[in-house]
């Protein structure tokens, strides 16, 4: 139902959007689209509810019937408006529609919308028996709940389990660690991890090795829908049962049971185990209920979300524990054992298979033992073939037979759990490779394209709610993060094999995606192809060309090498995203002619791709909002470009020119590389682009007049996030004296040496509240510059190039905030005082042996042993004027300076220079 929910948001988005303009649409059409966007809106509110029911028990057909109302009106307004213009005024719709009347009297578009209007009706009419129309009693649907699977969990017996016992132990040291000063207190610790990963199995281990330490305890599962009431009553039976056995008939409401919890808690030291928390609401509850009484209490709690675990842990003594994957060797020692009983029983024409087996169940506990379960099986005989082709299986939507079924149940948990959106953006990762970096701003945008991202306040990008999205994901540990910065933002993320397994299964029971990649799992003409995914891995002449109808495809994401299964663009009729890898530019002639293409991606076969362009028919896509054509060498971007006015993304390489009217893109959010050339009419044009939150531009042949001109123009944007400006020093310096800077920004980069510190920054850091990334390059910085920059307030990252610099010492009176710090320096002497950069985690910085040596230097301590925080170091090592030795010696004189290190940090080090 979350694919029907998902479908129908779009289409209630176009229908309101028919209705408030004139299109020429006749009464009756016009009122049965009134009353069936009403009608819509509360089978939507429906199927919110409705999505949280196991896809088993559900009626697809409202999801088939939103798509087909959405391709009908799709159909209409790609006429009326899809190759024209934005700028075509009402007359010219009117007179357009005057024309082409006898069109829509033989039933093309508005019948078609008709015939949907009336379905859709019918439909509705069916739905009646849904309670109390459309409220749905989803207790009565799945009242037939099956067994908890988490349940076996607390009933294994521990010589069953393998790598148990690290996490055991260091678990019960951080209860109970700094025992003398604080071991009174109150302490919460919140383990957290994807399901699947034992975090139910480590939390009762752990209560059971420690129990006998405390006066009660008590340990109680939630449910995804807590009930506080049950909970509070589940655990005082647990914690007395002789006195609560009849506490469940008791009526008691919340306060009631609030106050009896801290009664019977006040002088006891009590242990306390609330397994799977799904929502931050009852942690508030959980705080309440727990007295305070300094008898050296714990409470443990699970969770999948890294919100549940952060409300729950609010004092400075409170622990968040991640759970961790299995290591190689006890992956193996797991799967090993529940298959041949003993730890070293593999044959060893298995051996490999295995090990790439265990790979792709990525150290998760309960996939290993799920895949082991299904080997182990006695249908299944222990041969290469079969091990194989189980291999083979796993991340194509393997979902087949009773031994799969519980790994499914435990991840139906998290997936079921989601608001409907978040389903269908997480069905949308379906389309995907496995093992698939996805990067996250493309995947933001092609949830917009979708109409997946709905923005609930007006002045809030959909960038920003899209982003929400994905970072929710992670919080729920259905996606991995990958490449997390220092705002805390994953670059991409990938999508664990076994949650891929389910969102194929989900995807390809509700005809979501289509999928070839040499196992073409749709196989029948009938099946109308929504989403289509080309992935195989090995390019074969052979290989069958996609024949189904493509005329309903809404996304086409081609991977490499499978181009040669594109279809031809002209078989879309409603194409919202088009993502290929190995295109060339004489291929997209067609292009121009996708009238509702929201998202346009192209990479080269082969990069560099020869120069070329695009055709000048892109300017008919009225409807785009995203081009990236950064692997594609193009000259120049075609004048048409600049009636693209919804365009709100735009990624070019840095040697493509843009048109010179790109005022008219008031939409751009995004712009990224930009050539600026000599024309001042095309630096002006950047005042009316307000709306731009990230700019990369390059400006290095400019007159003084058209560099004023631009920082003019610089200035009235006021919602930049992230400028980064690669120029020579007297735009450079411009930009230092001149440019304001909007309270907004976040990430400034500059590639080019500044004169003088900027007087922007130099003026008063703490206006600069939201700087968080600085790149920046000096011929030379004072001690009292380099003072002003640590007074910068949320600096997180700090990226120095000193260029002429010979002495540089980093005190104690500043950059409270900053995790990263990378210096560039050809032979500075460079030393951290006690104090320094207190929260400093990684550094990377590079010297001259020569220079230190010289410099009174010769144990190259640098001072790193007073960056208290320090975890990672990287380190350049040049070598120029010195002997090999010289080098070697320096090096070892660093590891030492490591190891010595409270943290241990590993120093990764390269050189430059000949030695």
């Amino acid at each position: 139902m979350e694919a029907a929910a998902g479908a129908m948001r779009p289409l209630l988005a176009k229908l309101g959007e028919l209705i408030r303009n004139e299109y020429g649409l006749g009464k009756k059409v016009k009122k049965g689209l009134m009353s069936l966007e009403t009608e819509l809106e509360m089978m939507h509110k429906a199927l919110d509810k409705v999505a949280s029911v196991p896809l088993d028990q559900l009626d697809e057909q409202v999801r088939e019937l939103s798509y087909d109302m959405e391709d009908a009106i799709d159909s209409f307004m790609v006429r009326v408006d899809g190759c024209e213009p934005s700028s075509l005024k009402k007359n010219r719709v009117k007179k357009f529609l005057k024309k082409t009347t006898g069109l829509y009297r033989k039933g093309k578009d508005l019948h078609q919308i008709a015939r949907a209007i009336e379905e859709a009706q019918e439909l509705a009419k069916q739905l009646a028996e849904l309670r109390q129309r459309y409220e749905l009693d989803v207790h009565d649907v799945s009242a037939g709940a099956a067994i908890d699977p988490r349940v076996m969990a607390l009933y294994k017996d521990e010589t069953e389990l393998i790598g148990i016992e690290q996490p055991r132990d260091e678990l019960i040291k951080r209860l109970f660690h700094r025992e003398e000063g604080s071991k009174h207190r109150l302490r919460t610790i919140s383990i957290v991890g994807f399901g699947g990963l034992g975090k139910t199995t480590l939390a009762k281990v752990v209560y059971d090795k420690i129990k006998v330490q405390f006066d009660c305890t008590a340990f109680v599962s939630v449910s995804r829908s807590p009930d506080v009431t049950k909970i509070f009553k589940k655990i005082l039976y647990e914690l007395e049962r002789g006195r609560y056995a009849n506490i469940n008939e008791a009526e008691r409401d919340q306060v009631q049971l609030i106050d009896e919890l801290r009664r019977f808690l006040e002088d006891k030291r009590y242990l306390i185990v609330i397994d799977d928390i799904w929502d931050e609401k009852l942690c508030g509850f959980i705080k309440c209920a727990f007295t305070v009484n300094n008898l050296g209490s714990r409470l443990i709690t699970t969770t999948r979300k890294v919100s549940v675990s952060e409300a729950c842990c609010s004092s400075c003594d409170d622990i968040i524990y991640r759970m961790k994957h299995l290591s190689d060797v006890d992956s193996q020692r797991l799967f090993y054992k529940r298959i041949f009983s003993h730890e070293d029983g593999c044959p060893h024409e298995l051996v490999q298979v295995s090990r790439d087996i265990l790979k792709k169940c990525g150290g998760v506990p309960l996939a290993i033992i799920t895949i082991a379960s299904v080997l182990s099986s006695p249908m299944r005989s222990k041969t290469n073939d079969k091990w194989d082709a189980l291999l083979n299986s796993i991340g194509h939507g393997l979902a087949e037979g009773d031994s799969m079924e519980e790994m499914q149940k435990v991840l139906s948990l998290s997936y079921y759990d989601l608001p409907s959106h978040l389903k269908t953006c997480l069905l949308y990762l379906s389309i995907f490779p496995e093992d698939y970096e996805i990067p996250r701003d493309q995947l933001i945008w092609i949830w917009i394209a979708e109409g997946f991202v709905k923005c609930e306040k007006h002045e809030t990008s959909l960038f920003d709610f899209g982003d929400s999205y994905f970072n929710e994901l992670i919080n729920r540990s259905m996606i991995q993060p990958i490449d997390i910065n220092v705002e805390g933002k994953a670059r991409a993320c990938r999508v664990h094999d076994m949650v891929l397994d389910l969102i194929l299964h989900v995807s390809t029971a509700k005809n979501f995606v289509t999928t070839f990649d040499g196992i073409q799992r749709k196989t029948s003409s009938q099946i109308k192809v929504r989403r289509l995914a080309l992935q195989n891995s090995v390019v074969e002449p052979t290989m069958p060309q996609v024949t189904m109808s493509m005329s309903q495809v809404r996304s086409v994401i081609v991977f490499m090498p499978a181009i040669n299964l594109m279809p031809p663009l002209s078989s879309f009729h409603v194409l919202r995203v088009l993502d290929i890898e190995g295109c060339e530019l004489h291929n997209l002639r067609y292009v121009g002619n996708l009238y509702h293409l929201r998202y346009l991606r192209l990479r080269s076969k082969n990069y560099p791709l020869k120069s070329g362009e695009l055709p000048l028919e892109i300017g008919n896509l009225q409807f785009l909002q995203t081009i990236d054509i950064i692997g594609l060498a193009v000259e120049e971007l075609p004048w048409a470009f600049v009636q693209l006015r919804q365009l709100m993304c735009l990624r070019v390489g840095e040697n493509t020119r843009l048109p010179g009217e790109m005022g008219n893109l008031a939409s751009l959010e995004v712009l990224s590389t930009v050539f600026l050339d000599e024309s001042p009419n095309f630096v002006k044009q950047f005042q009316s682009l307000t709306r731009l939150r990230e700019l990369s531009m390059l400006a290095f042949e400019m007159d003084m007049a058209l560099m004023e001109t631009l920082v003019e123009s610089l200035c009235k944007l006021q919602k930049i996030e992230t400028l980064d400006v690669q120029a020579l020093p007297p735009l450079l310096n411009l930009i230092g004296n001149s440019w304001v800077p909007p309270p907004y920004l976040r990430r400034f980069f500059a590639h080019g040496p500044f004169l003088a510190m900027p007087t922007w920054i130099k003026r008063d850091p703490s206006l600069l509240s939201n700087l968080s990334v600085l790149t920046i390059q000096f011929m030379e910085l004072s001690q009292e510059d380099l003072q002003i920059l640590g007074r910068l307030p949320a600096l997180l990252s700090l990226e120095l190039d000193l260029t002429d610099q010979d002495k540089l010492l980093i005190g104690a009176d500043g950059f409270h905030c900053l995790k990263v710090f990378k210096i560039w320096i050809f032979s500075c002497d460079l030393m951290f005082q006690l104090g320094a950069m207190p929260r400093v985690e990684n550094i990377r910085f590079s010297f001259s042996v020569r220079q230190a040596k010289d410099g009174g230097n010769a144990d190259f301590d640098f001072g790193l042993g007073n960056l208290l925080s320090l975890e990672h170091i990287d380190v350049v090592v040049r070598c120029y004027e010195v002997t090999n030795g010289e080098v070697e010696e320096a090096e070892a004189a660093l590891r030492h300076v490591a190891q010595v290190h409270p943290n241990h940090p590993t120093p990764k080090m390269g050189r430059v220079g000949a030695t």
